[in-house]
């Protein structure tokens, strides 16, 4: 059984007392109360409409018929009341339809769309990815006419990128825009792997494609980017003539299976340039690292549904007896929780999720102050941090994700292998994570290659400063010094890893791509230390006021994170300074 309560009492720790801070002006509105009850509300939508349909989603899938995909019975209801409730349009621009509210709220409903039901998520959240490319690239006519209709979800979004010959390698795409008298174009080519790209949940689907104009110069700078309707709009704004927009075919998958992933054709579709000529991939990235904050949060959200659902198991299954001696003389076995190596897999689960959703938070307090900022400066310090932890919280989280997920099922042992408990779905569910959006390895490569020496190191000082202020006034804690000390080692691998790839990643790109990976885990590692030492420093502070059993169980799964998961990080210094040598020195035809 597929077991879930929303974390809300864990969401309001890291909203209000972690991360707690006066709202910006552009979100005053948004006091705590009001952020309790919007949580509150998304946590029966998701546990009463979406969690019913998981599993039956994932045994139905989406099944396609002459050009039309349907989704599983219930998407289309689900769909509909998320609509009408407004959940798509809950961060938004109220210009729009939206409601405007801040970033940090968003992310943890999306968590909990995503434990809940991954596959339902993946249509509203293509049409928020959409809306965010076009509202920043998009003429103020195309605005005016589509942003409306995405933000109330009477019309879906998706982004078109993948060809058949060519994926993270989109300079070698060939789709083709011909210029049209009219000032549109003609888009002909042929797209796959496009999530949402055809469905029945919306009278309208609203696809932005990465195309070709005829001057445009080879590889990634000759790419635009285009609006192509499934429906052209008629003079009310209501789906009209059907586009030259086609789905051939819907991809038969590993998991998310209620999520219609399409092989879309083009064949010379009506569709308007978004943003400037062959400039396409800069509006691009509005909506990819938007969609790579929320890929994170999808691992995020399969982590806590894995741990729930685990500990639920572990609570009621009886399997052997305690080493230590029986505990449950009444019943023929104790229960597996009372095993050291299930509760190894259990605080692994929690300490990974509880973590996690401390990181997403903070960088998304960082994306509220990167769009609405008091100050030039204010925004350019958030950007440039949100920047530097993209590649971070989409890697980092769902590998974890996944390692949530094949840790519940060892849990549940032979039963999570098999479809009876649901365990299996989050497994299969979770690994496309960490291949879309880019995959891990390429985040890794982007934050070595491209994050790490902008601007001199600019972006590394927006996480080292704190980290190095926060071990310096902490390290004689009365009671966690020790704990900021042991985290301080591991911020000192992470500096000399950073300078080991700064020295020979300039001399030898081969060497920072041979660490990337490594690194990218070991920095993730040192920002869930950071997260974990100032969560235990304020539940020590919070003691004997209230819900103690709350602030110790934080302060336990801290240690378990210092003590059993972050001395990981001198092994992974290790492996880093290890080299390219191992990797590059075996001959090709070795292989």
């Amino acid at each position: 059984m597929q077991v879930y309560n929303a974390p809300l009492r864990d969401m309001r720790f890291v909203l209000h007392e972690l991360h707690g801070a006066e709202p910006l002006p552009a979100h005053k509105d948004f006091t705590p109360e009001l952020v309790d009850s919007i949580l509150e509300e998304a946590a029966k939508f998701c546990t009463e409409v979406l969690l019913p349909l998981n599993a039956s989603g994932d045994l139905e899938g989406c099944t396609y018929e002459n050009g039309a995909v349907h989704t599983p019975k219930g998407f289309k209801e689900a769909y509909k009341g998320f609509s009408e409730a407004g959940w798509g349009a809950l961060n938004a621009g109220p210009q729009y339809g939206g409601q405007g509210a801040p970033e940090t709220l968003a992310k943890l409903v999306e968590e909990m769309i995503c434990s809940t039901n991954l596959s339902f998520g993946l249509y509203p959240g293509l049409s928020h990815g959409a809306y965010l490319a076009l509202e920043s690239h998009g003429a103020e006519e195309l605005k005016n006419q589509y942003l409306p209709k995405l933000v109330s979800g009477e019309w879906s979004g998706t982004m078109c990128l993948t060809e058949p010959h060519c994926g993270t390698d989109l300079g070698m795409l060939r789709t083709k825009a011909v210029p049209q008298e009219d000032g549109s174009y003609k888009i002909t080519g042929a797209k796959i792997f496009i999530s949402a790209g055809e469905h029945d949940m919306s009278e309208n689907i609203i696809h932005l494609v990465l195309a070709r104009l005829p001057d445009a110069p080879p590889g990634i700078k000759g790419i635009s980017l285009f609006l192509v309707p499934k429906f052209l709009p008629d003079a009310n704004n209501k789906p009209g003539e059907r586009n030259g927009v086609s789905c051939a075919a819907i991809e038969h998958k590993m998991g998310i299976k209620a999520s219609a992933t399409c092989q879309m054709n083009f064949d010379e579709a009506k569709g308007w340039l978004v943003g400037a000529p062959h400039k396409g991939m800069q509006a691009m990235f509005v909506m990819m690292n938007s969609e790579r904050l929320s890929v994170g949060t999808q691992g995020l959200g399969l982590g806590e549904v894995s741990y729930q659902s685990a500990v639920a198991y572990a609570r009621e299954r009886l399997q052997g007896r305690s080493l230590s001696g029986v505990k449950f003389p009444d019943k023929p076995a104790d229960p597996l929780i009372v095993h050291p190596d299930i509760r190894r897999n259990l605080l692994t689960m929690r300490a990974y999720n509880e973590g996690c959703r401390a990181l997403c938070v903070w960088v998304a307090q960082a994306m509220d102050r990167a769009s609405h900022g008091t100050t030039p400066e204010e925004r350019e310090t958030a950007d440039e941090f949100v920047a530097l932890l993209t590649p971070v919280v989409k890697a980092l989280f769902t590998d974890l994700g996944f390692d949530c997920a094949n840790l519940a099922m060892q849990t549940y042992g032979g039963h999570g292998y098999i479809r009876d408990h649901g365990i299996e779905q989050f497994a299969r569910d979770a690994r496309i994570a960490m291949i879309y959006e880019g995959t891990n390895g390429v985040q890794a490569l982007d934050l070595v290659g491209r994050k790490l020496p902008a601007h001199m190191g600019r972006y590394l000082r927006r996480f080292f400063h704190p980290v190095e202020d926060f071990i310096e006034g902490n390290s004689n804690h009365p009671l966690l010094g020790k704990m900021v000390q042991g985290f301080g080692r591991a911020f000192g691998a992470l500096q000399l890893a950073t300078a080991f790839i700064a020295e020979k990643g300039l001399a030898d790109p081969e060497e920072a791509g041979a660490a990337a990976t490594d690194y990218l885990r070991l920095f993730g590692l040192v920002a869930l230390g950071y997260m974990w030492c100032r969560m235990a420093l304020l539940s020590v502070e919070k003691l004997g006021h209230g819900e103690d059993d709350f602030y110790q169980a934080k302060i336990g799964t801290a240690r378990f994170f210092m003590e059993r998961i972050l001395p990981q990080a001198g092994s992974l210094l290790f492996t880093i300074k290890a080299g390219k040598a191992p990797l590059m020195d075996m001959p090709e035809a070795a292989f």
